[in-house]
This record gives structure tokens, C-alpha cells and sequence, in this order.
């Protein structure tokens, strides 16, 4: 179902949300975050608190837009999503 839910996300970023991947490196060492949304993309994360620590990145980095997390295991399926609505949007 998790996978079912990914595909009706879009993969392509809008100008007013942020589309964000965190992978399980290939080398077993971390994790990456990948977006569009970065200018030195992917980043590393590691450690025990590497895919807390990459999402909490990702959510900073789009305070001010729309932002859809998706968090990868090694399979190449979804295992979590994290949703954020723009807080600074004026009604």
C-alpha cells in the first residue's frame, strides 16, 4: 500500500513545493538526500539518527514551501512520508 502511495505523489518540482528522496547509500554507509530543491545534491547523512537528521534538514530547507518527504529502504520501496504545508503562506 506505502507503494501504491508513492506513485500518486508527482516526481517532478512544482515552484511552490519541495520534492525530497532519503536513499540508503549503495556502500551500506548512511544515507543520501536528493532534491532538486538543493544545490549540492545529494547530501550524506550517517549514524544512528542519519534518516532523522536528513528529513529535519529537508523540513528546514522548506519552511517556506510545500514539502513532500519520502524516505526509501534498500528494496527501493517507500517506507515513510512526511507531508509539510507552507507555514508562511499569507490567506
Amino acid at each position: 500500500m506505502e507503494g501504491d502511495a508513492a506513485n500518486r505523489w508527482p516526481r517532478t518540482m512544482t515552484s511552490s513545493q519541495h520534492i525530497y528522496e532519503v536513499r540508503p547509500r549503495k556502500d551500506k554507509r548512511g544515507v543520501n538526500l536528493i532534491s532538486d530543491a538543493l544545490p549540492y545534491s545529494p547530501l550524506w547523512y550517517a549514524g544512528p539518527n542519519a534518516i532523522s537528521n536528513a528529513t529535519s534538514f529537508a523540513k528546514f530547507n522548506s519552511r517556506s514551501h510545500d514539502a513532500v518527504i519520502r524516505v526509501y529502504d534498500e528494496a527501493g520501496n517507500v517506507i515513510e512520508i512526511h507531508e509539510q504545508a507552507d507555514e508562511f503562506r499569507e490567506p
